[in-house]
């Protein structure tokens, strides 16, 4: 593992504005977002539109990844995505969500989530995680995907190497007919060749004209979660896999989710729309 110190809060810049002609998610101003009481099986039209978001949020986590290098700070990560999403006419979901300061989550090494873009400073050998969310014609799209910086450790290699592994065979696993826990069942057994942890207290979710519908999908092998999985169905998977305990502390700042034992995480995420045979993808770039 890598020896370099643990993180700590940097300065959080001020409020990005988004052109008063990008329509906001309900949610924007409120404490939290109205209860989401609709369907988890969408039609063909908000599937497409579904489409449309998920690409923006693709395209415009990849612009902010070629920043990625030693000496940027996250902040400017933030800066690339929100300019991207606004100039395309999407918004950014996160802005706003129960509270989120910026754009885009920033979770690097030891933060296993909801990391908060700020003046920290890249440094040669780290990992980012950059999760992006965009909303347009009155949908999300959310994907998020581990970077390296630099030189990176062999150890975090590996981690971030599997964790996109069991993404990819997590999604081959959905399939009509079956329970939403075989995702989980899945991931957890494939972590488990390696002694990953598996994050349990962070899911993926139901998604669709809702930011979080409410669907819950474990990431862990899990008997409580039984829904079934039918054509039509738009939800995220995004595994969370540490090199040591799924156990987790938060920051004060009520956001950032770092390990207990301080050690390295990765997490990966694509929205999915189940078919008649499996699934597809909607947040390609």
């Amino acid at each position: 593992m890598s020896g370099q110190s643990l993180l700590v809060p940097g300065k959080i810049s001020p409020t990005r504005p988004v052109p008063a002609s990008i329509p906001r998610p309900e949610y924007v101003g409120k404490a939290a977002p109205t209860p989401y009481s609709g369907p988890e099986v969408q039609d063909a039209d908000t599937i497409e539109r579904m489409r449309i978001a998920g690409r923006i949020a693709a395209q415009a986590m990849a612009e902010a990844a070629k920043l990625i290098a030693p000496g940027v700070t996250t902040d400017e990560l933030d800066r690339v995505a929100h300019a991207f999403m606004c100039d395309h006419g999407a918004y950014p979901s996160t802005l706003g969500y129960r509270g989120f300061p910026k754009s885009l989550c920033s979770s690097l090494n030891e933060v296993i989530c909801h990391g908060i873009p700020d003046s920290t400073v890249l440094k040669d050998g780290d990992i980012v995680n950059l999760d992006v969310t965009a909303y347009i014609n009155g949908v999300h799209g959310d994907n998020n995907a581990t970077y390296l910086c630099g030189d990176v450790d062999e150890e975090s290699k590996l981690l971030v190497e599997r964790t996109r592994e069991a993404l990819n065979r997590a999604i081959k696993a959905v399939r009509p007919g079956r329970q939403i826990n075989i995702i989980g069942r899945v991931i957890e057994s494939y972590a488990k060749r390696f002694g990953y942890g598996v994050v349990r207290d962070f899911t993926g979710h139901g998604i669709n004209t809702s930011f979080h519908s409410g669907l819950i999908v474990p990431h862990y092998d899990s008997p409580h979660h039984t829904t079934d999985i039918v054509p039509g169905m738009t939800f995220t998977i995004e595994p969370m896999l540490t090199l040591g305990s799924y156990e987790y502390d938060m920051w004060d700042d009520g956001w950032t989710v770092v390990t207990k034992d301080r050690r390295r995480t990765a997490q990966f995420e694509h929205t999915l729309v189940v078919t008649d045979t499996g699934s597809e993808i909607l947040t390609l770039p």
